[in-house]
């Protein structure tokens, strides 16, 4: 609990703000941290004694020069969770010195419990972290379904919970690109721990596992009450974009996958997320938060290799696509398609006169020599124009 390193560091500061040598000790006498370096590994006998009873004491010259590694002081306990786990000594008179060894003690013992916090918790993203890889890449041909529970139980998980995979990618400013005059950029692993702390305050059920899973990106098997709505999930996140982006100019876009109970749900869970963030960003553009679940097509089509994508939207689309108001034409086909094929709700889709609608469809169906309410033919179409929204490089990443 109590490391060289750090009591080195509280010592050599403490020595140099009360102007009398500060040694530490750990829990055998041994003196691991010390103003005067000399004493660092040497044994401090009264420390034996002051650890057994938990009570402090002091020494002059002629008790100091009886016992071993001892100069005249105050030596006292430092005590965590009940139990002593090393000692403070302060070297002086123990006149001079006494009025200084309950602050030092106090001040030792807080710093003490702050270095065991953060080791905690540094210890519980890394485990957290290695859990969401180990669901990300599960195969049951590998290894156990109920090997992952247990592990995550240890945790305090419990992964037969319903849960949805939320996948963050967080965007850093090109330091190059900062105004003249701005502030420095700040450390990459400052920011990394900020976004952790503040994913953990929207996502703040205990049950929610929150992980970095690589550089800017963030990972959260968010539990999902049964009576809870993904909408509500995506108003969250939208507003966890929010806050982000009022942090120094970064920029975070998130996706969202479905509702699971297993650990192989899980799995897909979070690659249905990680599809949701690329795809999304090709066909929306503009929305921060994607939902698998409003993108399943497109994640169909990005599954089919290339040249067959290719050969769809040429074979399908060629005319329409040689115009220079495709991208309108492309969306009227969309929403038609997407609206049941009503009029009414297509041209309220598009926000535009239910007449500029039928003027469009009556040019698309001019082009392609197929009416647009012949629908085995007008979905042919419309899977044409959501591989042309995909673009080439369409195939999502495994992650």
């Amino acid at each position: 609990m109590l490391s060289p390193s750090l009591a080195q560091e509280i010592a050599g500061d403490t020595s140099a703000v009360i102007g009398f040598n500060v040694l530490i000790t750990d829990a055998d006498g041994m003196v691991i941290g010390s103003g005067d370096s000399s004493r660092v590994g040497t044994f401090h006998e009264a420390s034996v004694e002051v650890i057994r009873t938990q009570e402090p004491a002091t020494h002059n010259a002629t008790q100091a020069h009886q016992l071993r590694g001892v100069r005249p002081g105050v030596t006292l306990p430092l005590v965590t969770g009940g139990q002593a786990v090393g000692t403070v000594g302060i070297t002086g008179t123990p006149a001079q010195v006494r009025r200084f060894g309950l602050l030092v003690k106090r001040q030792t013992e807080i710093l003490l419990r702050e270095s065991v916090m953060l080791r905690s918790r540094l210890l519980a993203e890394r485990a957290a972290e290695t859990l969401l890889a180990d669901i990300a890449s599960y195969d049951p041909q590998v290894v156990e379904s109920d090997f992952l529970v247990f592990r995550a139980a240890e945790l305090g998980f419990d992964l037969r919970l319903q849960r949805v995979a939320v996948a963050i990618e967080v965007s850093v400013p090109d330091p190059g690109a900062r105004r003249q005059g701005s502030a420095p950029t700040r450390d990459m692993a400052l920011i990394r721990s900020e976004l952790l702390r503040t994913v953990r305050e929207v996502f703040a059920d205990p049950q929610d596992i929150v992980a970095s899973t690589a550089p800017g990106w963030i990972g959260v098997l968010r539990r999902l009450p049964a009576r809870a709505e993904v909408d509500s999930l995506a108003a969250d996140c939208r507003r966890l974009t929010d806050v982000i982006a009022a942090q120094d100019g970064l920029t975070a876009r998130v996706g969202i996958g479905e509702p699971a109970l297993s650990v192989a749900g899980l799995r897909d869970s979070w690659q249905d997320a990680r599809d949701a963030l690329r795809l999304g960003v090709r066909v929306a553009g503009g929305p921060r938060v994607h939902l698998i679940a409003e993108l399943r097509v497109h994640q169909v089509l990005a599954a089919v290799n290339q040249p067959a994508r290719r050969r769809l939207v040429e074979l399908t689309a060629a005319n329409l696509r040689a115009q220079p108001d495709w991208p309108v034409l492309r969306d009227t086909i969309t929403a038609w398609c997407e609206s049941g094929f009503n009029l009414v709700r297509t041209s309220a889709a598009l926000h535009i006169h239910r007449n500029t609608v039928v003027y469009r469809m009556h040019k698309i169906e001019q082009l392609t020599g197929r009416p647009l309410r012949e629908h085995r033919t007008t979905m042919a179409l419309y899977l044409a124009c959501l591989t042309d929204e995909l673009g080439e490089g369409a195939t999502p990443d495994e992650g």
